[in-house]
């Protein structure tokens, strides 16, 4: 970026879930000039500020709070951290914030997220991240951190830079650690390791054992509980599932040209044992009755598996499943109105 000054004197936070709430405060923390855009929470941010319970110590933190992107004007870094089912509304809640010296970094799960902000500004330096982090958003301004927090960035199109270097020292400097990959896409890969497994079948265990395998919901089939990470690594058939679905994700990743590690797996699932009965994202979305990330954080991929001709089945039968999961409850929504 080469009008890059040097300095991030303005920051916004566009999506204040657990994700964008913990390491904007992590930010704000630090004496920097951070502003929240929020819905729900306003009232409860303004008047208290965002509390984080963590495991590396509880603290509070004080951003300006705003309702409209107009509210907070031209930033020097944006950070995303929307959930990509609101991709559609990338231009209208951010051009207020984007200036010729704006850069932006998504914290988004999946694939597409950075492509969609290069779409909306195509002359704006686009920075990707992938948080390592276990987060929940336990009440309207209050978020519990219990595990993990590691951020891997890289820049969108281009090979690391000094702005990038510079935004990575920026998060570095609230006490996150950050690895700059010089490769994004392989960052994103490894992430879709563990996202694919732990947030689908987490969803997908509400349905259960045999609707999974089948990839297939039996009309007026009840649905029960989502599943925890715990429920997850059972030792027992759901444990298998997962280490299916993580090698089907390595195997498309390394016929995709990027080099990962054998042992990727086996890492991801012994650093998710000491979350213990933690839900993911994704079945937090379909307990509260939200939309879920389906394109970014499966069809994109198995997509990119199939056209590389790596076999999915596992994938394949999840992406059916989550679909029709989905659909029923549109059709709930639907009929409530």
């Amino acid at each position: 970026m080469g009008e890059f000054r040097g300095r991030f004197g303005k920051i916004s936070i566009v999506g204040c879930g657990a994700v964008g709430g913990f390491y904007g405060a992590k930010l704000c923390r630090t004496g920097r000039d951070v502003h929240f855009l929020l819905r729900s929470d306003f009232e409860a941010v303004r008047s208290g500020g965002v509390r984080i319970r963590s495991v590396d110590g509880d603290f509070q933190a004080h951003p300006t709070a705003a309702r409209s992107p107009e509210e907070i004007g031209l930033c020097d870094l944006v950070i995303v951290a929307l959930k990509s089912t609101a991709n559609h509304r990338l231009g209208e809640l951010l051009s207020p914030l984007v200036g010729q010296h704006t850069a932006l970094l998504t914290l988004q799960n999946g694939l597409g997220n950075e492509i969609a902000l290069a779409t909306v500004y195509p002359d704006r330096p686009i920075l990707g991240g992938m948080c390592f982090v276990c987060l929940n958003r336990i009440e309207p301004g209050v978020i519990h951190h219990i595990a993990h927090g590691k951020i891997v960035m890289g820049r969108h199109g281009s090979t690391p830079e000094e702005l990038t270097e510079a935004v990575a020292a920026l998060i570095r400097s609230s006490g996150i650690l950050v690895d700059v990959s010089p490769d994004l896409e392989r960052a994103q890969w490894e992430k879709l390791v563990w996202n694919i497994p732990f947030n689908g079948l987490g969803v997908a265990g509400a349905a259960g054992l045999e609707a999974t395998l089948a990839g297939e919901l039996k009309a007026d089939q009840p649905i029960g509980s989502c599943l925890a990470t715990d429920a997850l690594l059972d030792g027992g058939p759901w444990e298998q599932l997962v280490t299916e679905l993580m090698g089907e994700v390595i195997a498309a990743g390394l016929a995709l040209g990027h080099d990962l590690s054998p042992d990727i797996g086996e890492h991801q699932r012994n650093r998710t044992r000491v979350m213990k009965a933690y839900l993911a994202s994704t079945p937090i979305d379909f307990e509260r009755g939200l939309p879920l990330e389906l394109d970014a954080l499966f069809r994109l991929p198995l997509g990119q598996a199939q056209a590389t001709g790596v076999e999915t089945p596992r994938l394949a039968a999840l992406c059916d499943l989550l679909a029709q999961l989905d659909d029923r409850r549109k059709a709930s929504v639907s009929d409530a109105v």
